[in-house]
C-alpha cells in the first residue's frame, strides 16, 4: 500500500484500494496453444492488485487443464473459473461484463492468445484512478503485433483525433485486448444487458462509454502484443489487404448492417445517451435513408467520423452508394 493511503482513515484506504483493484475478463476457447504465455504476462504486471474472471466456452483442447493448473499454483482467489454462454465471443465477454455478483474498481477485457507488456495495467490504473468514479471512463492502446511465435510483425493504426461518440458510431479505435474501464462504465454495460445485437463488446463498449458522455483515453504506447495467427477471430485490420478488405464488406452492405443493429440498440438505451449523442445519433440515422444529396449533407452534418483520411474516403465511398 502506498504511503498516501498510509495517511488515510481505515475505511478511506480500504475505499482506495479496492478502487485500484482490477477483475480481468479472460474468455478462452481451445485456447490451449497460447494461454499459458497470456496468464504469464498477467502474472507478471507491475500492478499486482488483480484477479482474472477467466471463463470457458466449451474447449476440447487442454484450455481448462491449463487454467485449473494456474489456479493451484496462483494464491488463493487469484483465477476464478466460470461456464461460458457458449453464443460466440461477443456474448462470452459480455456474460462477464454484466455478472451482478462481482465488483471492483476497475475492469480489463483479455484474450486468450496476447501478451500484455508489463507495464500494461499500470498505465491504464494511473490514467483512469484521475478520473471521477461517478463518470464512465474507457481505457485503451494502440497494439504491437506479432506472429504465431512472437516475432514482430508490426503496429496496430495510429489515430491521433480525439475519440467520441461521431467517430465510435462509425468506427472502433481500442481493441478490447487493450481496454480498461471503471465501474460506472461497466454499470452502463450492465443497463444494456448481456444479449445485445452489436457486432463487437469492445466497439460496443467504446460506443455507450463515448455516447453517455464519458471519458475516453487512446494511448498510443503499445500496450499489448497481439497475435496474429490462423484461428484469430479478428485481425489487426492494419494491413491494405485488411483495408481492401473493409471497402469490399461495406460495397457488400456489411456495414450498413452494423449500423442497423448499433442505431436499434442505441435507441433502446433510455436515459444513458446524452442529449448531443441523441441529437448525433437521430441525425446520423434519419441521413442514411434520404436521397443522394440529402444524405451526403446529413451525414456530413452528423459529425460522423473515421480517425483518417483513407478512413474517411472510404465512409464518403459507402454513403454515395448508401452503403453506411
Amino acid at each position: 500500500m502506498g504511503r498516501e493511503a498510509e495517511l488515510l482513515a481505515p475505511g478511506d484506504a480500504a475505499m482506495a484500494q479496492a478502487r485500484r483493484r482490477v477483475v480481468i475478463f479472460l474468455c478462452t476457447y481451445n485456447g490451449a496453444r497460447f494461454l499459458a504465455k497470456q496468464l504469464d504476462s498477467i502474472a507478471a504486471q507491475t500492478h499486482q492488485d488483480w484477479v482474472v474472471w477467466a471463463s470457458d466456452d466449451g474447449s476440447t483442447d487442454a484450455t481448462l487443464d491449463i487454467l485449473a493448473a494456474y489456479r493451484a499454483t496462483w494464491p488463493a482467489g487469484r483465477l476464478v473459473i466460470n461456464k461460458g454462454p457458449g453464443k460466440g465471443f461477443v456474448a462470452h465477454f459480455l456474460a462477464l461484463a454484466c455478472r451482478a455478483d462481482l465488483t471492483a474498481g476497475l475492469y480489463a477485457y483479455a484474450d486468450q492468445d496476447d501478451i500484455w507488456e508489463k507495464d500494461k495495467l499500470a498505465r491504464a490504473v494511473a490514467w483512469l484512478l484521475t478520473q471521477s468514479e461517478e463518470i464512465p471512463a474507457l481505457y485503451c492502446t494502440r497494439t504491437r503485433t506479432i506472429d504465431a511465435d512472437n516475432n514482430e510483425t508490426g503496429f496496430s493504426p495510429m489515430f491521433s483525433r480525439p475519440p467520441g461518440f461521431s467517430n465510435a458510431l462509425i468506427q472502433n479505435i481500442g481493441g478490447g485486448n487493450t481496454m480498461v474501464y471503471n465501474h460506472a462504465a461497466r454499470l452502463l454495460l450492465m443497463k444494456a444487458g448481456e444479449p445485445v445485437n452489436v457486432i463487437s463488446h469492445d466497439w460496443w463498449s467504446y460506443m455507450i462509454v463515448a455516447g453517455a458522455g464519458g471519458s475516453v483515453r487512446y494511448d498510443p504506447y503499445p500496450s499489448v502484443r497481439y497475435r496474429q495467427h490462423g484461428a484469430n477471430l479478428i485481425g489487426a485490420n492494419a494491413s491494405w489487404r485488411a483495408r481492401l478488405g473493409r471497402l469490399a464488406m461495406a460495397w457488400r452492405g456489411r456495414f450498413r448492417g452494423w449500423n442497423d443493429a448499433h442505431i436499434n440498440m442505441l435507441r433502446a438505451l433510455d436515459g444513458v445517451l446524452t442529449t448531443e449523442s441523441r441529437m448525433v445519433l437521430e441525425k446520423f440515422a434519419k441521413s442514411r435513408e434520404l436521397g443522394l444529396l440529402p444524405r451526403l449533407v446529413g451525414l456530413r452534418q452528423s459529425g460522423i467520423h473515421r480517425q483518417t483520411r483513407l478512413g474517411n474516403l472510404t465512409l464518403v465511398l459507402a454513403a454515395l452508394f448508401k452503403k453506411v
